[in-house]
């Protein structure tokens, strides 16, 4: 059985019930496909393109907020008529899954630990799943469409309702500080992706580095 590399403060390991992941910057480096979508969304409210800031704060925010902070508030009123304009599945191609993305997700399908995507996306996260070939991996998908989004914890809580699991028993793999503070509200271990920065139970480089750790965990408990 698979056990959470991080013990609990008595020492004694816990199975590993499952994992939830973030989308963009961990399950994708989608930085650039996020760029094309909102500038496109500008370009046909005639605005310029977003600058750095804008860019950072899309990467993480739902998409309502991203808009909101992205258009004036005074064209908010045809935010909607300009995103409908444009079909989400043209931008598609310029996502990238992470390297070792698949093998990991098959091996941890295989050793029987459950798998969930949480995310601040809303209407495109089916698309990305259908498109990448996905969707099998998953027992859940949740998204800013049906809880509050992140950081409130309203996702996190309703993945361990689903698996029947407590806090301690999943990790969150996230790259944020929004992850950071869902996790953090729920009890969840963060298990944190290419950001040093973030308070975490694990900090991950690469998912065959995590593959790897968690092989050593599972030889370790057997």
């Amino acid at each position: 059985m698979l056990h959470c590399p991080d013990p609990r403060t008595d020492g004694n390991p816990r199975p590993l019930a499952g994992i939830a992941f973030d989308c963009d910057g961990v399950m994708f480096d989608s930085r650039q496909v996020n760029v094309v979508y909102y500038n496109l969304i500008k370009k046909r409210l005639g605005l310029p393109p977003m600058d750095k800031g804008q860019e950072d704060y899309v990467h993480a925010h739902a998409v309502r907020e991203s808009l909101a902070h992205i258009v004036p508030r005074e064209r908010w009123d045809e935010i909607e008529e300009a995103r409908a304009a444009i079909d989400y599945r043209e931008v598609l191609p310029a996502m990238r899954p992470e390297p070792g993305l698949y093998e990991l997700l098959w091996w941890l399908r295989d050793r029987g630990v459950r798998l969930a995507v949480y995310t601040n996306r809303t209407t495109t996260m089916e698309a990305v799943l259908e498109y990448f070939d996905l969707w099998h991996y998953f027992d859940l998908v949740i998204t800013a469409r049906t809880v509050r989004a992140k950081p409130h914890p309203e996702g996190m809580h309703r993945i361990m309702r689903a698996w029947g699991c407590g806090p301690r028993d999943m990790a969150y793999l996230g790259d944020s500080g929004l992850d950071a503070e869902a996790a953090r509200a729920a009890g969840v271990p963060l298990w944190s992706f290419r950001n040093e920065s973030l308070p975490a139970a694990m900090h991950v480089t690469d998912f065959w580095s995590l593959r790897s750790r968690l092989m050593a965990e599972e030889r370790r408990g057997a």
